[in-house]
C-alpha cells in the first residue's frame, strides 16, 4: 500500500514549508496519514490479513509521535496541521 511518486510529490507541494523541503515533520504525517487511510480501506476489504494490520498499527504509532512532537513545538502548526489533514487530534 505504497504511494506512487506522483501522490507523494502531490503531498511534499502542498505540505512544504519551504521550496526545497522535502522531509519535514508536516510532510512525514501528511504521507503517513495517506498511508493509513489506503491501508485502512485494504483492511476493509481483506479483514483477516494481519501482517497489514500490524503494520497498520505500527504507522498509527508512528504518526501520534510525530504528531506528539509538532505539538510540543508548535501548538498553532499542530492545530493547522490536524484540519488540513482532516485527522483527530
Amino acid at each position: 500500500m505504497s504511494l506512487d511518486t506522483a501522490d507523494k510529490q502531490k503531498l511534499i507541494d502542498s505540505h512544504q514549508i519551504h521550496p526545497t523541503d522535502t522531509g519535514s515533520v508536516e510532510i512525514q504525517v501528511a504521507m503517513l496519514s495517506e498511508r493509513i487511510t489506503k491501508l485502512s480501506d485494504h483492511l476493509q476489504k481483506n479483514n483477516q490479513d494481519y501482517s497489514s494490520r500490524q503494520g497498520l498499527l505500527k504507522m498509527i504509532g508512528k504518526r501520534k509521535r510525530l504528531l506528539s512532537y509538532i505539538k510540543n513545538k508548535d501548538v498553532n502548526k499542530y492545530s493547522n496541521l490536524i484540519k488540513k489533514l482532516g485527522i483527530r487530534g
